[in-house]
């Protein structure tokens, strides 16, 4: 049949009187047995979309999705992104430095308070960031990021694709930052994570967790150019993929957890073994599978976090589980300061038994109602006595926090802390009440846990804190210490989530890593 595009450019004389239509046809009228539906579009009420971006910085040059955020140790304005390149499947990761130093901060109150409003109105509202350096090299997604400790000296990514890279960075105040490729290795299919070893007798140390259940821990020498990246130690006892894994603050040992629901407290250094503390295996000081019931958690584990003083660790995972587990103690200190951390009134003789063995279970949590997603601790020494608490985000939304020097009571349940859409990281300001969240509903949020109300006024600075669960008392609820929250990410589960952030010791700023592709700069 012609195209109508025919018709219309062929001469009135060439007209087939076949493609004419019948007078027949012209004649026919087309019932329509359907009751019509008038079209109004003026009763319509008008959608209006409201986009609210409260950053004062942002950096947009990635095109798909940041998985991983890292900052430096030191110059805490260096932050370096990574995750894909594009919209393809076969994408290959990329990877960013770039400094936040150049954002400039906004004035506290709006333009209309200011003395000169229009001059106000002219201030920059965000600044772009640019790349100072690229992270290539990889042949899929960058899902791993960290400095090493210290003093960051050396920029370590891992990707999807089971490369280790390592850069060596130079940072002077004056003349900006240098990365030079320091090398690259490749022994698993997958990297989960990175964990820099804290401990200053073995600097530029980091463990990685691997898809295969492997564990390895490499130390990087910047000064040799010939063998940069050496291996310490290599780990297969999980049988599931490594999902989590974190030091003890001095260092000395690392714990990994696994969809296996399996906990193994790595001696590392060798440290535990000169004390007698290792197992059979000659590699552990404390083993913890599924195989023991009460340490079983159905569907793994995936988040962990280490009590700063170093006498406990806690692990969460599928089913809103959370298991506290008691770390070895290797020095006297550490000894005297797990006697104030957990475990409560009724383990004190127990712990003071069995000193230094570690992996006692000392509380088993069940608040949430689905998989525990991330995990952070905070010690207050300013508080009369001491506190410890636990901050655990879920992926139903909710956001609990329990006092491990109350038995691991609820001290808060802020259900709906992200509305419907997962928690993807909570984490302590430093020592503080303070806890920092972000989640796919692509909002971060900061919480005041000595609030007993939305906001932070009128909060109370010692002593028995508002809004805790006392003796038969219940917990706060809802949006209980709500002090601030920011906006500029997607979204609303759709691509537009919050990844990751940082925001350093003091949490003055905060840089965001989103599942849009941008990396946002906000002031607290």
């Amino acid at each position: 049949m012609s195209s109508s595009k025919d018709r219309v450019d062929r001469p009135e004389d060439d007209v087939d009187e076949n493609d004419m239509l019948d007078a027949d046809e012209a004649a026919e009228e087309i019932v329509n047995e359907g009751d019509d539906v008038a079209m109004d579009s003026d009763d319509d009420e008008a959608v209006e979309l409201v986009l609210q971006n409260d950053s004062i910085a942002y950096f947009d040059l990635p095109q798909d999705s940041l998985f991983a955020i890292a900052q430096h140790p030191v110059h805490p304005s260096l932050v370096a992104v990574g995750g894909s390149a594009g919209q393809e499947d076969d994408a290959p990761g990329a990877g960013w430095l770039f400094d936040t130093s150049a954002a400039q901060s906004r004035p506290v109150l709006p333009p209309s308070f200011a003395s000169d409003p229009a001059a106000a109105a002219e201030a920059p509202k965000s600044t772009q960031l640019d790349s100072l350096f690229s992270l290539d090299g990889h042949t899929d997604s960058i899902n791993a990021l960290c400095w090493t400790l210290p003093r960051g000296e050396v920029l370590v990514s891992g990707g999807l694709d089971g490369r280790l890279r390592a850069w060596r960075a130079d940072v002077r105040p004056q003349s900006g930052v240098s990365m030079k490729l320091l090398g690259e290795t490749q022994e698993v299919e997958e990297i989960n994570w990175f964990a820099p070893c804290p401990s200053a007798t073995n600097p530029n140390t980091v463990a990685l967790g691997a898809s295969d259940g492997s564990v390895w821990v490499y130390t990087i020498d910047p000064s040799d150019e010939s063998n940069p990246l050496q291996i310490v130690q290599s780990y297969f006892l999980h049988t599931g993929p490594c999902t989590a894994g974190a030091w003890t603050p001095d260092g000395q040992l690392l714990v990994t957890i696994s969809e296996d629901s399996s906990l193994y407290v790595w001696d590392v250094w060798g440290v535990a073994a000169g004390k007698g503390l290792v197992g059979d295996n000659g590699m552990t000081a404390v083993s913890l599978t599924g195989e023991d019931q009460r340490f079983e958690v159905e569907g793994g584990l995936y988040s962990i976090a280490i009590d700063p003083k170093g006498a406990f660790v806690a692990v969460g995972g599928a089913g809103g589980a959370i298991k506290i587990v008691s770390l070895p103690r290797l020095t006297p200190q550490a000894q005297g300061q797990a006697r104030s951390s957990g475990g409560g009134r009724g383990g004190a003789n127990k712990a003071s038994a069995d000193a230094t063995a570690g992996g006692q279970i000392l509380a088993s949590l069940h608040t949430q109602g689905d998989s525990v997603e991330t995990l952070a601790v905070s010690s207050l020494a300013q508080t009369t006595p001491p506190t410890t608490l636990i901050a655990a985000g879920s992926v139903d939304g909710s956001i609990v926090v329990y006092d491990a020097t109350r038995r691991f009571a609820v001290r808060r349940h802020i259900v709906g802390a992200h509305e419907e859409h997962s928690v993807v990281k909570v984490e302590f300001v430093r020592g503080s009440w303070l806890l920092t969240s972000c989640g796919m509903d692509g909002v971060v949020r900061r919480w005041d846990l000595r609030a007993g109300g939305t906001g932070g006024s009128g909060a109370p600075t010692g002593g028995q804190p508002a809004g805790a669960a006392g003796a038969g008392g219940a917990p706060a609820t809802g949006d209980a210490g709500l002090l601030k929250e920011w906006k500029g990410h997607r979204g609303d589960g759709e691509g537009g989530g919050v990844l990751g952030f940082v925001q350093g010791e003091t949490g003055e700023r905060l840089v965001t890593a989103g599942d849009d592709g941008v990396a946002l700069v906000f002031e607290a």
